[in-house]
């Protein structure tokens, strides 16, 4: 207690008044967990650690650097190798626990953060983190040798200053009241490795080289584009840090490599990887059965989550010219029957997406009314008249509804945009005919794209569909080069920054960002703003609100659908704790996982 007491003391004497020294933070200055916690409360002291974690990927790698743009990093590298300032909690919405910062300083304007660095912090080489490797890291994650991404997510810091050995202050362009926790989740670079070998190296050779990181595991066997290994270091400097205690308890995680996914599913059954989150109903239901699952050698079960579910959907890439107008895209939605889809594919398992913050409290409801309409009202010029009328909707063949009544009102709207019914094929005044390509990854979507694309052959649209391999998707899809895809866009409990990559003027340009449907639109670009500089969870829920509302009457996407659990396959050697995180993907989930001494020593 007196060198707690001591600490805060210090803290006191080196920052300015009113700022407050802290070992972790939040939106809404509130955490849930005290300077003196021990674990977060969804780990449990019952694990153990020993044993092997296999895991399966699709498609293949080839570079050993998650921050770049060009290529393919192997599964795990960012979150097993590379460690940031802090890490969230999954049972906050808002919170974040230092680690390689032992503490965080928000400034009183709120223009500045100041670090100050963990002295046991190390990398695996053995040496010690230090302020210059944290101003490296910025700067060259802001810079264009690294993915556009972080050039947009961190473009409000401005900077960097090393106020001595042990602390670094970074400086805001202005006040954002999340800014402080963007900037905590840098990752930290070892600024001697990648001097020395290159940030963004042009050969393939060094660019597979084996990062040095601080992370909780090393790189220890590489097949480059088949299987990587990690192997837990028996050095690692947090293995008891609260934020990472009864964490990480596998001795070596190995990720294979397979071409497809229904290939994959018949592999776990067979045993050849641990672990699996199924996001294809039809696997769920009819394909993860027989012997294994009746034995109990092999589980399924769903685990319940409150995620923002954000949207999926079908996206339109709007730079192409068929695209450019609201109404053929507003047309082309009424032709996917959803219903249909769920109660012949899906099992009746999903819910539609009716919002881009689907399943969450920022999703907008009703018509704007009081503040919410004020907000809008500046723009109702540049708006379409629904935003303001007609709730969030999507079409429905539910009775009175029918899928030949969408149809109809899709004629009558595509001929209000000028297309006409020519010798059987839909048609422009300039003869072009309404065809589009949809690019897919996973043979599995095309058993959803079969049907839609037959009701779309009934408005005269010629849809195709094509799966090809994932790292060409992946280029593909950087370079914007498709004309429909399939994407989700998934949402925090707190919006924020990587709003502008999804949806921008900015981002509509730049390959590698997340702005798939080309949004270009002032209105946009505003209240995408007033998510990022919102000062109150007030006014960010109403910028949210308003946001959903113009993105929805935009019709970007063919909204598609949720589910507000985890469908999560798994060997029977596991145990995992009995508190479960509430805001959390599958995976971080599975590293608080453990492996029964049991099979453990009959592996062995």
């Amino acid at each position: 207690m007196k060198f707690l007491l001591l600490i805060a003391a210090c803290c006191l004497l080196l920052i300015p008044p009113r700022a407050l020294c802290a070992h972790g933070i939040s939106i809404d200055g509130s955490l849930k967990y005290p300077a003196d916690f021990k674990r977060f409360d969804y780990t449990s002291p019952e694990s153990v650690k020993g044993g092997q974690l296999v895991l399966h990927d699709l498609g293949s790698f080839d570079k050993m650097n998650p921050f770049t743009l060009k290529g393919t990093p192997p599964f795990g590298l960012e979150t097993f190798v590379f460690e940031t300032l802090a890490v969230p909690s999954l049972d906050e919405p808002f919170a974040e626990y230092g680690l390689i910062a032992k503490d965080i300083v928000l400034a009183p304007d709120k223009k500045s953060v100041t670090y100050t660095l963990n002295d046991q912090a190390r990398f695996s080489d053995g040496t010690p983190v230090t302020v210059e490797d944290v101003a490296y890291s910025l700067a060259t994650l802001k810079s264009d040798q690294a993915h556009p991404f972080y050039q947009i997510y961190l473009q409000d810091i401005t900077g960097s200053e090393i106020l001595d050995r042990h602390r670094i202050r970074f400086n805001f362009a202005k006040p954002n009241r999340e800014l402080h926790m963007i900037a905590s989740q840098l990752p930290v670079l070892n600024k001697a490795f990648y001097e020395k070998t290159g940030f963004n190296p042009l050969s393939q050779q060094k660019s597979m080289r084996i990062p040095v990181g601080s992370g909780p595991y090393l790189v220890t066997d590489v097949n480059p584009g088949k299987s990587i290994t990690y192997t837990r270091n028996p050095d690692y400097w947090a293995k008891d840090h609260p934020t990472r205690k009864f964490m990480f308890n596998f001795d070596k995680i190995t990720i294979k490599y397979f071409k497809d996914q229904i290939v994959s599913v018949e592999a776990f059954k067979a045993g050849e990887f641990d672990f699996m989150n199924v996001n294809i109903a039809k696997q769920w239901q009819r394909d993860l059965t027989g012997r294994r699952f009746d034995n109990g050698e092999l589980i399924k079960k769903m685990f319940p989550h409150k995620n923002d579910a954000g949207m999926q959907g079908f996206v339109f890439n709007t730079r192409r010219e068929i695209f450019s107008d609201p109404r053929v895209r507003r047309a082309i939605g009424l032709a996917f029957d959803f219903e249909w889809t769920n109660k012949t594919l899906f099992f009746d398992q999903y819910t539609r997406c009716n919002s881009y913050f689907s399943n969450s409290y920022l999703a907008a409801t009703g018509t704007p009314q009081g503040e919410e309409l004020a907000l809008l009202e500046p723009y109702r010029g540049r708006l379409p008249e629904a935003v303001f009328t007609t709730p969030l909707q999507p079409p429905t063949t539910v009775p009175p509804n029918s899928l030949r009544g969408n149809l109809r009102q899709a004629k009558k709207i595509l001929q209000q945009a000028g297309w006409s019914i020519r010798d059987g094929v839909l048609k422009n005044d300039k003869g072009r005919s309404l065809s589009f390509e949809i690019l897919l990854v996973s043979p599995s979507f095309e058993r959803v794209m079969a049907p839609f694309v037959r009701n779309l052959k009934k408005l005269g649209i010629n849809a195709t569909y094509r799966t090809i391999d994932s790292a060409l998707y992946g280029d593909r899809v950087k370079s914007f080069d498709f004309d429909m895809i399939v994407n989700v866009y998934g949402q925090s409990q707190s919006p924020g920054n990587e709003q502008r990559d999804y949806w921008s003027s900015a981002s509509a340009a730049r390959k590698g960002s997340r702005n798939f449907a080309g949004v270009r639109n002032p209105v946009v670009d505003a209240l995408v703003d007033k998510i990022v500089y919102a000062e109150t969870q007030h006014d960010l829920t109403l910028a949210s609100h308003a946001l959903d509302r113009v993105l929805w009457y935009g019709y970007y996407v063919v909204p598609n659908w949720y589910l507000a659990a985890h469908r999560l396959a798994y060997s029977r050697k596991f145990s995992y704790p009995t508190t479960l995180p509430l805001y959390y993907n599958p995976y971080q989930f599975l590293y608080t996982w453990w492996i029964k001494p049991t099979d453990q020593k009959s592996a062995e």
